[in-house]
């Protein structure tokens, strides 16, 4: 596939990296020249400086021959008509742009990215999306990740196994016979480092990240059987008042009423316009950093802390600090993956890389066959994937235990209807049946030819 990255900051870098290591002919445009260097030399990609938006550098990149243009510059406005001039002068297929500003993406203007309107396919949104992830480890204290498929019905909790953990030491096949009515099954084990996809005869040991796939309204149960019976915070301070802690604080005040939020913002104007808006949420001018504005917020009483500034080292620190004040937990928003690797050693509880939401919502238009949603895990060394099963798919009308599965999946649930389906060995897959599936890097193109849409369909 011949893709066109407009913008090479860390996002359009990351999606760089991940199709260019599928063996994706990328090429990235940018106005910065010490970017376009950077990741020319460190990927392999064409590189080219200049407008994204304007035709001679579109053509210059490919764009008579592109299948897709991933439009994620800094500015909205340069996305939109980058895929506007694509599809006008182009004709390329799929358009993809990051949309920032909210003003956008209001109820009332739903219509304005439609197909008949605008030339592009796919807006995505990393605020939004990041907010609603960081809502769900709001509503799910235990998970350090939790994402949701097949219309909200099925969902991917990553559970860490403590030293308190009940299922430490038991093959997993055991766990199906002791909890046969639990809509649950582990797919993937983090440990060491080294993430592997799991078999029936492993067995889960302290400080292992176990990712499971199981039914929506299980989840809780599921928390409770590895140890993590948190209560769900309901004294809540956020640091950043921007898109997402705006987000993240409207929409706890409609759902969740009687959550007592507080906010601190560093802009005084920002922090302004946010407490005009909000209803309910004390908003206070200050920096994260200082311990006086911590203590005014009342942090020593306070279940969770949540940074969503535009500086990982602001929100890092702040979750530290606020911790060593009394706060409970904090859940931390970091772009750099340098960082990841030394968060818990500083006492980070959670955290949340919204490059890696944005990747994984590009990844589920990038996927061959019928892939209905992708989200991509520990810096895209497995796929969580929502596939729909056609007729022609040769997983279709015979049991589990007589699939020829290529090493490096594993089905963790069927939806089928309104029922969600564990599979076990006599489970058939029908025409029509979406599988959510955990798939090592190296398995992805097998998931895609299993769900392939063949002529015979036609």
């Amino acid at each position: 596939m011949k893709v066109i990255i407009c913008g090479a900051g860390q996002v359009g870098y990351g999606i760089a990296e991940r199709l260019s290591q599928e063996d994706n002919d990328v090429s990235v445009i940018d106005t910065s020249a010490t970017l376009i260097a950077a990741i020319t030399e460190t990927l392999d990609v064409k590189g080219y400086v200049g407008h994204g938006a304007h035709p001679d550098m579109l053509e210059k990149a490919g764009a008579e021959d592109a299948d897709m243009i991933i439009a994620v510059t800094l500015y909205d406005e340069v996305n939109i008509v980058a895929c506007e001039v694509a599809h006008a002068l182009f004709s390329v297929p799929t358009k993809i742009a990051r949309i920032r500003a909210q003003n956008y993406l209001k109820p009332e203007y739903a219509d304005l990215f439609s197909r008949q309107n605008m030339s592009i396919d796919v807006t995505i949104s990393p605020e939004i999306e990041v907010g609603k992830m960081v809502l769900r480890r709001i509503s799910f204290p235990g998970a350090t990740d939790v994402v949701r498929f097949a219309d909200d019905h099925i969902a991917m909790v990553a559970i860490e196994c403590m030293e308190d953990c009940p299922v430490v030491a038991t093959p997993l096949h055991q766990l199906s016979d002791l909890f046969p009515d639990l809509m649950a099954t582990v797919v993937g084990i983090f440990r060491g480092g080294v993430l592997t996809v799991a078999r029936s005869v492993d067995q889960l040991e302290v400080g292992d990240l176990a990712y499971v796939i199981c039914q929506r309204e299980h989840i809780r149960r599921t928390l409770g059987l590895f140890g993590h019976e948190e209560q769900e915070a309901r004294r809540i301070i956020i640091a950043g008042g921007g898109n997402i802690g705006y987000y993240v604080a409207r929409t706890i005040e409609e759902h969740q009423p009687r959550t007592r939020l507080k906010i601190i913002e560093s802009d005084r104007e920002r922090a302004l316009v946010v407490s005009e808006k909000l209803r309910n949420t004390i908003v206070l001018h200050g920096s994260a950093l200082d311990q006086n504005i911590l203590t005014q917020a009342d942090i020593q009483d306070t279940d969770l802390m949540i940074t969503l500034t535009n500086s990982d080292q602001i929100n890092i620190l702040g979750a530290v600090l606020a911790k060593s004040l009394g706060c409970k937990s904090n859940l931390v928003l970091i772009n750099s993956t340098s960082f990841h690797q030394v968060t818990h050693a500083l006492g980070i509880d959670a955290q949340i890389n919204p490059r890696a939401v944005t990747i994984s919502r590009v990844l589920q238009h990038v996927r061959k066959g019928r892939i209905r949603s992708v989200y991509a895990v520990q810096n895209g060394a497995a796929e969580i994937i929502e596939a729909e099963a056609l007729e022609t798919s040769p997983l279709v009308g015979r049991p589990f235990r007589e699939l020829d599965l290529p090493d490096g999946i594993r089905v963790g649930a069927i939806y089928r209807g309104e029922a969600v389906i564990r599979p076990n060995g006599d489970t058939k897959i029908k025409a029509r049946d979406r599988v959510v599936l955990f798939a090592a890097a190296e398995a992805v193109r097998h998931v895609e030819q299993l769900f392939r849409v063949s002529i015979q369909y036609f």
